[in-house]
């Protein structure tokens, strides 16, 4: 049997906007299933209502740069926590790609941060490269059209980037981006 205690709910979201960027929306929720009670023994969060409710939101461009970064805290257990929103700009001019979470993680640890907000960095960089598919597939596509004309190895995107997409995989193989027993070319 079991009882459950503890709910956290992270939604994100992808928008185009008519201007030409992107804005990228994430959410988290943490609600108890029992009221959390205060050192006098009093309710101080009854039961079902959201300990934490906070929304971050990354504005991006094509290239997924940073334009403009929303950080807001809708329920906090403490009066202090709203306060930190401000520093979230601070993603303004970083580029989603690699290393960027941890360069978040760097900019915005411990103090400079809140906990929650920038958990939902690594769900939002993710729904980010959801959201810009089509335009990240076109533009593979063309670099990797113009390394082939330059009678230079091309290296697909996502090899390598998972276990299912290793080099030498059967998925690498099936889509033709290596040959049975080959390697594939390096990271250019």
């Amino acid at each position: 049997m079991r009882k459950l205690l503890h709910t956290r709910t992270v939604v994100c979201q992808g928008y185009e906007r008519d201007d030409g960027l992107w804005d990228i929306e994430g959410s988290i929720t943490d609600v108890k299933t029992s009221d959390l009670l205060g050192d006098d023994g009093q309710v101080w969060l009854p039961a079902g209502t959201p300990l934490h409710r906070m929304t971050l939101t990354l504005t991006v461009d094509a290239s997924l740069a940073i334009v403009a970064a929303q950080a807001t805290t809708h329920n906090a257990p403490n009066a202090e926590c709203p306060a930190i929103a401000p520093a979230y700009a601070a993603l303004v001019g970083m580029h989603i790609g690699p290393g960027f979470i941890g360069a978040v993680k760097r900019r915005l640890k411990g103090r400079l941060g809140c906990t929650h907000l920038t958990e939902l960095i690594g769900p939002i960089a993710t729904t980010a490269f959801q959201t810009l598919w089509k335009l990240i597939e076109r533009q593979r596509k063309e670099k990797e059209a113009q390394t082939a004309a330059a009678g230079l190895p091309v290296r697909p995107l996502l090899l390598d980037s998972c276990y299912a997409l290793r080099s030498g995989g059967e998925v690498a193989v099936m889509r033709g981006w290596i040959a049975p027993g080959h390697d594939a070319p390096p990271a250019g």
